[in-house]
């Protein structure tokens, strides 16, 4: 089930301010820029790269993803390895907001979520 219409405006918030600290400057966004997707029930972000090969190819690397839970009323943390899979984020596997999400991947106290 996708998140409802105010948390959608909130997550947006959350995100497009998360942006605004983490993103690198202008000269640099064509060689590595950040940014979010929201899908149904799950928020991802991702790394925006060309592909090595070819350049002109340009890609998204998941990082790092929450899914909400609305029984619970939390969001799963997960994280993606090398494998290409998603794992809990086991030093904090819920949390209760967006902001608590991106706190989390923005310290990356582990190393988990940009290497």
């Amino acid at each position: 089930m996708a998140i409802d219409t105010l948390q959608v405006v909130e997550v947006i918030e959350v995100m497009e301010n998360f942006l605004s600290r983490v993103r690198p400057p202008e000269h640099i966004k064509p060689q590595l820029d950040i940014g979010y997707r929201i899908d149904g029930q799950n928020i991802f972000i991702f790394e925006i790269r060309p592909q090595w090969k070819n350049p002109e190819i340009i890609c998204e690397y998941e990082i790092a993803k929450t899914t909400f839970v609305k029984t619970k009323n939390l969001w799963k943390v997960f994280w993606m390895r090398s494998n290409l899979k998603w794992y809990s984020y086991t030093p904090k596997p819920t949390v209760k907001t967006v902001a608590e999400f991106v706190r989390l991947v923005e310290e990356d106290k582990h190393g988990c979520f940009w290497g």
